[in-house]
């Protein structure tokens, strides 16, 4: 196995390569916290790799979760995650379940499915997105019970406006995240969603995502206040990016049927000075 120094080295440069929004407010933490963000986002990115890998199978996602399993239990295999994640995990006192639900939110991927429903659509969100939330804020440091269930929301926040960005690229993989109760209300099918015909149902739905999802930044605001202060710039940043996101998709929502719209690098930079000043 690797040295702690070597695996953190390794974890943030996957970080640095691969988070293009993360990446941004990592650089305002504490290098401690930081080392511990780039090892639990290189952990979920190799939990990523292994569902969007061509022929993907869960045999190599059962596999990843024995090999979590035994790191966890002090036996861990050959890979340059560990020995930085697991530092993480004990340092920080994360919840083991959190990456367990990860492995099982990216797993279920692996196979074209329907969300019916949005509580379908939350769970998903949930297991993908609100335990990273929730495994974030462990790393940030906070005191009260409370942040709990607002970075599960901040989690939702984020994952609802990942699927908006790429709902026209997801569709084309057969991955409709969208709950087709949603398509049903405004008269929509997933063929809908792989082309680029801009119609006002496409418009109408979302707008009706984009309230969805801007309700849910709205509810986690307070959560900035409640992790450790020399941690409150990074999560600042965080969330400033993923909302400007958002921003940037609601002027022309039906943009996301033929580009993937994004945040130019000199405007993530900017939120992350502001964020670091405390505006």
């Amino acid at each position: 196995m690797i040295t702690l120094e070597a695996s953190q080295e390794y974890c943030r440069d996957v970080a640095k390569k691969r988070a293009r929004n993360f990446y941004y407010s990592f650089v305002l933490l504490t290098p401690a916290r930081k080392n511990a963000m780039c090892a639990v986002y290189a952990f979920m990115r190799y939990c990523d790799d292994l569902s969007d890998e061509p022929g993907a199978t869960r045999t190599a996602m059962d596999r990843w979760r024995e090999a979590l399993t035994e790191a966890l239990a002090g036996r861990p295999d050959a890979s340059p995650v560990w020995p930085a994640f697991l530092d993480a995990v004990e340092r920080y006192k994360i919840p083991h379940e959190y990456f367990f639900d990860m492995i099982e939110g990216v797993a279920s991927d692996l196979e074209p499915r329907t969300i019916h429903t949005f509580a379908e659509l939350y769970q998903y969100c949930y297991r993908v997105a609100s335990v990273v939330g929730l495994t974030t804020i462990h790393i940030f440091g906070f005191d009260s019970p409370a942040a709990i269930p607002l970075a599960e929301k901040c989690g939702i926040a984020f994952q609802l406006t990942n699927i908006l960005r790429d709902i026209h690229e997801d569709a084309g993989l057969g991955r409709v995240y969208l709950p087709s109760e949603d398509l049903v209300k405004f008269a929509l099918t997933p063929e809908d969603l792989k082309g680029s015909h801009r119609s006002e149902a496409f418009c109408n739905l979302m707008e009706f995502e984009i309230a969805r999802a801007k309700d849910y930044y709205r509810e986690s605001a307070p959560l900035i206040g409640m992790v450790d202060e020399e941690s409150r710039s990074s999560l600042r940043a965080l969330i400033s990016i993923y909302s400007s996101l958002l921003d940037r998709i609601a002027e022309t929502p039906s943009d996301v049927l033929t580009r993937r719209i994004s945040l130019p690098a000199t405007e993530k930079v900017r939120i992350v000075l502001q964020s670091a000043l405390g505006f």
